[in-house]
């Protein structure tokens, strides 16, 4: 028997649907249930062949044992080694590359120094930074974020250099994103998963949490949604996550890519609402059964495997045809070549 886990933490509604949702199918040979464990033996492995992760980025043990998990042949999603490596600088840097549009964005020092270092540690940052070329660049009209935050924790929308400085100050030892505010008229909020399916949904963050998702939309433009599908699958694709949520705001008719580093994103009934949450439950329980039916997961024992990499193919040798061969004998028998 083949076990599916659900790893949560403090949300209600989806790890117990999905749950259900897996079970009430049937599937031969597979069965799911809410993850378990205890302190982590180094010899024994997880009894899981796939396990969906919904709290590893919040509780460090949880992050540990799931990569010991997946080194004994559990499938997990999202995968743990690259959820751990990525950044939203570094997706939005990817995503620029790849012809996604992205609004001017930088990436801000530390106010203060992270624990354990001291002005010497920063002798290679330019001092004083060079403010000006920073709102040149962005604006004074943005958002403050972290580079590895999530939930909306301390992000500040800034109108002006006054309130960035004063959000600058609250950020901490925080490593902060300054980024372009997008003076959207559509926003879209897309469930993708599998890398394949996508679900856009309506979305306006300028409403409180329950009331962002809209339930009766206006008809949109097909070769809006069509690039917001592509660009959804594009990412996704490139940074290998099964579960995400990517975040559009439209700007004449532009999709700009703000947000889509969210391998654990809100699944929750009340929030979502029914259409979404039947959705989601369905295509992530279907994505679970998919993968446990697979032969047993094995690793190559590379950092490159672990994080999902192809390795790229041995180059072909140039074939030597005959009278070549036969000449390099030749020179071979008289001491020449």
């Amino acid at each position: 028997m083949k076990k599916i886990g659900v790893l949560f933490g403090m949300e209600n509604s989806f790890p117990g649907a999905l749950v259900e949702r897996i079970n009430s199918l049937h599937v031969d040979g597979i069965t799911a249930e809410f993850v378990e464990t205890s302190a982590v033996h180094l010899d024994k492995a997880p009894p899981y062949s796939v396990i969906v992760d919904r709290i590893s980025h919040d509780i460090p043990f949880y992050r540990a044992y799931l990569k010991h998990a997946a080194l004994n042949g559990t499938v997990i999603i999202n995968n743990p080694f690259w959820w751990s490596a990525d950044d939203k600088f570094f997706n939005y840097s990817l995503a620029d590359k790849m012809g996604v549009a992205i609004p001017p964005t930088v990436i801000l020092p530390h106010k203060k120094h992270p624990e354990g270092t001291t002005d010497r540690s920063m002798r290679n940052l330019e001092y004083p930074l060079n403010w000006d070329a920073v709102f040149n660049y962005v604006g004074e009209h943005g958002f403050m974020k972290p580079v590895d935050g999530g939930g909306w924790r301390d992000v500040y929308h800034i109108h002006n250099r006054e309130e960035f400085f004063h959000a600058y100050d609250q950020s901490r030892d925080l490593c902060m994103l300054y980024q372009k505010a997008v003076d959207f008229k559509e926003y879209f909020r897309c469930y993708v998963v599998g890398q394949k399916k996508v679900h856009i949904m309506p979305y306006d963050p300028r409403n409180p949490h329950h009331e962002r998702y809209i339930l009766n939309p206006p008809k949109y433009d097909k070769k809006l949604l069509k690039r917001v599908e592509q660009d959804a699958l594009k990412l996704c694709q490139a940074l290998g996550y099964d579960l995400n949520t990517v975040e559009f705001a439209v700007e004449n008719g532009i999709p700009y890519a703000i947000d889509f580093m969210n391998p654990a994103p809100d699944a929750d009934l009340h929030s979502v609402g029914e259409a979404n949450f039947e959705w989601i439950v369905s295509e992530v329980a279907a994505l679970a059964i998919a993968k446990a039916q697979k032969a047993p997961h094995v690793l190559e024992l590379r950092w490159s495997a672990f994080l999902g990499a192809t390795p790229a193919p041995a180059p072909k040798l140039k074939k030597k045809s005959p009278a070549k061969k036969k000449a390099k004998a030749e020179r071979a028998e008289v001491g020449v070549g």
